[in-house]
């Protein structure tokens, strides 16, 4: 065929790109030696990203989604076509009554913090079954002291622990459950821990066993880090309310803020008129120029998370490889987009982040250093050059500097960035005499 010469890519010269930007070839092979292993898993993952990208089509078609969604809505928002379609999208894709999707929405733990305060009063109990909560949820709920916690406003906090296996621990979870409780929260993502995550199946098993022994209680799940991960969320196994950020999973990378409340339509209203006010409600709030972003990235989002998929995988087969705890394993299932690595020491969790930041488009010559972020107990390390600033979608590494000293990967918009990363993770490890190949 005239001309095909010059469109051929020979490996070489992707061997060749990666020695210019600092990966050395005894890493590149060791990369490419777990890569090639990995096609079944990379085909099944594909296989979910395909169904999951129907059914946001689907859902997009259904609600009638048009040119005229995209137009820029100021003010009040009254009338905002954008804004009130995109929710029923939402709640299309996720098989709920309702959903609230807004800009003014800004991160998970605002989302989360939302969803608890429009749904907890005075007197009322908040479950946790799934042990410790995500460490910026600790001062939402008061477990951390904090201006402003549910516990200032006399909400009271119940905690059971996971079972040595990471599974649920159903006989105090049932003694629990009190006349008080009256939302069990769930947390699908592992957060700064190493335990498992939690598949929908276990979820739903969880929820059903809560709804048998007290049908009126709200069973909310975190879901960040999870959507598109498998074909069902939550909701579709009995959540009254899913809760993300949009600068995870849902927003494809193209969100540049946001966050969703995805449930019961009763509940739904609570979190719009906590959101705005009591009598405006979901009526006000205008999508100020997002709309595009916000639609384009959930049509997106399947595929995104199929490469930060990828990644995850990438990372723990290769880590696994070289004697690290990885949770989960390399062959095991995944629920969730993060990848924990247990590396052991201060240094491996500042140099695998020093090489993630390395491999950034944005930002690639910082040198991220430990600092004492708002809403942690320790220095964290976060690594991140990202379109979006703490858009943990894209590529992302980060770890609090305390015992067992593991790293938190996530993140890659296409899996050859996720590679790269993870290959300069390796490589950072490796000038840092931390690893041996």
């Amino acid at each position: 065929m005239p001309g095909r010469e010059g469109t051929v890519i020979k490996m070489q010269d992707i061997t060749k790109l990666y020695e210019e930007m600092g990966i050395r070839e005894t890493v590149l092979a060791f990369g490419r030696e777990t890569e090639t292993a990995l096609k079944d898993r990379f085909d099944e993952i594909d296989r979910t990203a395909e169904y999951n990208q129907l059914k946001v089509i689907r859902a997009m078609q259904e609600n009638r989604v048009c040119e005229a969604c995209f137009n820029y809505a100021s003010g009040y928002g009254y009338s905002d076509q954008g804004r009130d379609t995109l929710e029923e999208v939402y709640a299309s894709v996720f098989h709920t009554d309702s959903a609230l999707v807004r800009p003014q929405i800004t991160c998970g733990t605002h989302a989360l913090s939302l969803a608890l305060g429009a749904c907890l009063r005075p007197g009322d109990e908040l479950l946790s079954p799934v042990g410790k909560p995500y460490d910026t949820l600790e001062e939402v709920i008061g477990i951390r002291p904090s201006k402003g916690s549910l516990a200032e406003y006399g909400i009271t906090y119940s905690q059971v622990e996971l079972l040595e296996d990471g599974t649920f621990d159903y006989d105090r979870i049932r003694a629990a459950l009190n006349d008080r409780t009256k939302l069990v929260t769930i947390q699908r993502s592992k957060g700064y821990q190493t335990r498992p995550s939690f598949s929908v199946r276990q979820i739903g098993e969880l929820i059903a066993f809560v709804k048998r022994l007290r049908p009126d209680v709200i069973c909310m799940v975190d879901n960040c880090y999870g959507e598109f991960v498998e074909t069902l969320e939550p909701s579709d196994v009995g959540a009254d309310m899913v809760v993300g950020s949009l600068i995870k999973n849902p927003g494809g990378g193209l969100a540049p803020i946001g966050g969703y409340i995805a449930g019961r339509q009763d509940l739904i209203d609570a979190c719009g008129y906590r959101l705005t006010a009591p009598g405006l409600g979901r009526e006000v709030g205008a999508s100020l120029g997002v709309m595009q972003s916000f639609y384009q990235g959930l049509f997106l989002a399947p595929t995104v998370a199929a490469s930060a998929l990828k990644g995850a995988v990438f990372a723990a087969s290769l880590y696994e490889r070289l004697g690290y705890g990885v949770v989960p394993g390399g062959s095991e299932s995944r629920h969730d987009i993060i990848q924990a690595v247990e590396l052991g020491t201060p240094e491996g969790v500042i140099a695998f982040c020093r090489g993630i930041q390395a491999a950034a488009p944005v930002d690639a010559y910082v040198t991220p250093e430990p600092w004492a972020m708002p809403g942690y107990d320790s220095d964290v390390i976060m690594a991140a050059g990202a379109f979006v600033q703490g858009s943990s979608i894209e590529l992302s590494a980060d770890g609090p500097i305390k015992p067992p000293y593991a790293v938190y990967f996530q993140g890659g918009l296409t899996w050859p960035h996720a590679k790269l990363g993870i290959l300069m993770s390796l490589e950072y490890m490796a000038r840092e005499g931390l690893v041996k190949i």
